[in-house]
């Protein structure tokens, strides 16, 4: 059964948090994380980051996705108000690193990153939020104010019980190497994007 194995602390450059690993068993080597910067009250809307794992973008600084700097804007965010940061290990979009990868070849070749997915014999998006769910309810989470721009995330909560206050926006400024990527985003996915 999914849940909390372990909870301990970090220090980190956005302060200290409480870092909590789900998953079925202490065995897995990938367990989903949850990043808590107190004080939060489970009676007012928590600031809450939903973010899944991007080892390009979040580990190692890529310019392909805007996902490194939505990462650390967060945390920044999160260090200042209180809140807590879900980091969901479902590495691009659902279909690992390697398939990632794989997608990545396709786009040098002028296919969009939705269409490399599809390509490739995947949905645009494979990612489940039902783990993210769980999380919040095993931290006792009732009202969230969300930091997203994706609006599969903000209809997660339409049938929970765990009610959405507020969408706030979690823009980076594009750059060269992105701009496609974010249009992508916005036009096919459905992101809330501005692209100003």
């Amino acid at each position: 059964m999914f849940k909390r194995q372990v909870e301990s602390t970090i220090p980190t450059a956005y302060g200290e948090f409480r870092i909590l690993a789900y998953a079925e068993d202490d065995k897995d080597l990938t367990p989903h994380i949850a990043l808590i910067k107190d004080p939060i009250d489970a009676n007012s809307p928590v600031l809450l980051r939903i973010h899944s794992e991007c080892l390009t973008g979040d580990l190692f600084g890529s310019q392909r996705c805007d996902c490194g700097p939505q990462l650390d804007k967060s945390l920044e965010m999160i260090s200042e108000a209180g809140g807590i940061l879900l980091y969901l290990r479902q590495e691009g979009r659902g279909i690992g690193i390697i398939n990632k990868l794989r997608a990545y070849q396709l786009q040098d070749k002028g296919i969009n990153t939705a269409d490399a997915n599809t390509h490739l014999g995947f949905k645009i998006d494979e990612r489940s939020y039902e783990e993210a769910l769980m999380m919040l309810n095993d931290l006792d989470v009732k009202k969230v104010r969300l930091l997203t721009n994706n609006p599969d995330k903000v209809k997660i909560f339409d049938h929970s019980t765990i009610k959405l206050v507020e969408r706030l926006p979690s823009e980076i400024t594009p750059v060269r190497a992105n701009k496609r990527y974010l249009e992508t985003k916005k036009h096919i996915m459905g992101h809330f994007l501005d692209l100003k």
